[in-house]
């Protein structure tokens, strides 16, 4: 039987990374571009760099040379993958308007050309108040944010493709967390990576409910989506609801337990401060844009995952917290 062979877009972030993990355990070829191939197998003596594909026998990933800004680069990359796992985004929000939709037609191109189908991590940007606080995958988007709009146009984008025969697989959860997770509200909000954890600060209220999404409970049921191809339209759409934090304490709780701290309390976080700050930083321009999702319960509905899956890989909530604390430095291993 032919290996599978997956193209891995965005490999050195968190859902790139935990994919490429994910598609390796099932036997696939993990292809991944990157404008430094040759750096990322350097640490590695056994790797081989010729003709711009680097191979890294540590980890199995095939680097290619190139950027996902240019066309050809991934057209390249992905001759002959069974699947595009688009999971590339500008680090910390930098030129983020100026730079998704160009990623996400080069993408496409790739995936016309090749007949793969397209991974794409979704959020809960793309609704507005009207869709609130229970989101189905048939609930409308009209974004009342810059952040939202923008991944809503990168979505129709894709249900546009799909009319002509470039199939898309979107799967939509809450707020990542995970081991190889540098920028997400998690190890930048909630604590300190690289030190251990004496307190915790916290964007929500008590009493308001949060949805987290563990990123190897991500990947594995876009895996087992994956290998359900004949049950999928060639624009689908999946819902997870991850770990939900009823009242806005179970995963601070969590992280108490995890590290001996039984006791440990949150304190708020400084929403007041972005304004003021926002103009010198493009990161916290965007945290306060998306405020609005820690004043109100949103929680995404997986009714439609669950009938096609029968369950939806889950995690415990302190085993998956202390993988990641341990993943971020947090944690001694």
């Amino acid at each position: 039987m032919k290996q599978k062979i997956a193209l891995v877009l965005g490999a050195t972030g968190g859902i790139g990374n935990a994919m490429a993990k994910t598609l390796m355990q099932r036997g696939w070829q993990v292809r991944a571009l990157h404008r430094r191939a040759d750096q990322m197998v350097a640490r590695d003596r056994n790797s081989d760099l010729s003709g711009g594909v680097a191979t890294s026998i540590a980890t199995g990933i095939v680097w290619r040379q190139g950027d996902a800004m240019h066309e050809q680069d991934v057209i390249a990359a992905a001759a002959g993958v069974d699947i595009i796992v688009h999971a590339v985004n500008p680090p910390g929000y930098r030129n983020w308007a100026q730079l998704v939709m160009p990623m996400i037609e080069n993408s496409i191109a790739a995936a016309r050309v090749s007949g793969a189908r397209i991974v794409f991590p979704g959020t809960v940007y793309n609704y507005g108040p009207d869709a609130l606080p229970a989101l189905r995958e048939t609930s409308p988007q009209n974004p009342a944010t810059r952040k939202g709009a923008i991944r809503a146009q990168m979505e129709r984008r894709l249900q546009l493709a799909s009319q002509s025969g470039v199939r898309t697989l979107v799967v939509r959860a809450g707020d990542f967390f995970g081991p190889h997770l540098a920028n997400s509200w998690f190890s930048q909000g909630l604590i300190k990576p690289g030190q251990p954890v004496a307190a915790v600060t916290y964007p929500g209220k008590r009493g308001i409910g949060h949805q987290w999404a563990y990123l190897p409970d991500v990947a594995e049921t876009m895996m087992q989506l994956i290998e359900r191809e004949e049950a999928l339209a060639g624009f689908d759409t999946f819902h997870m609801n991850g770990h939900w934090d009823a009242d806005g304490t179970q995963m601070v709780a969590a992280i108490g337990r995890v590290t001996g701290q039984p006791d440990l309390k949150a304190r708020s976080f400084p929403w007041w401060l972005l304004p003021l700050a926002s103009p010198f930083v493009p990161l916290f321009r965007e945290l306060r844009e998306v405020g609005y999702l820690w004043r109100q319960p949103v929680r995404l509905d997986n009714r439609r995952l669950l009938k096609l899956l029968g369950s939806e890989p889950h995690t415990a909530l302190d085993d998956a917290v202390k993988a990641t604390l341990t993943g971020i430095g947090c944690l001694k291993a």
